[in-house]
């Protein structure tokens, strides 16, 4: 089964900013949570992560980027919610 990816304003934003081959690289693997974005399938490096009380999810993305989403099982939805570089994405959430 499919899932629809939803990615916030916010983040085609900075997607916008970034260099072709940056933003190339972090659209193919969004594109990867169509087919499964849950952490032990598919490809990735994806990790179940508690944050602010929510269930969200994240993938690492090369070194240097991670993306936050959530999905809705329900109605077979990613919704990519944020977009980080690493360093700071492991600062904000602690891990």
């Amino acid at each position: 089964m499919s899932y629809k990816v939803l990615i916030t304003q916010e983040v085609q934003e900075i997607l916008g900013c970034l260099d072709d081959k940056s933003s190339s690289i972090i659209i193919k693997n969004i594109k990867k949570l169509k087919e499964n974005p849950y952490p032990g399938r598919g490809t990735g490096d994806k990790e179940r992560l508690p944050i602010r009380g929510k269930l969200r999810y994240r993938m690492h993305i090369g070194r240097t980027w991670t993306i936050f989403y959530s999905i809705l099982e329900d109605e077979k939805q990613v919704r990519v919610a944020e977009l980080r570089p690493i360093d700071e994405a492991h600062k904000r959430y602690g891990y």
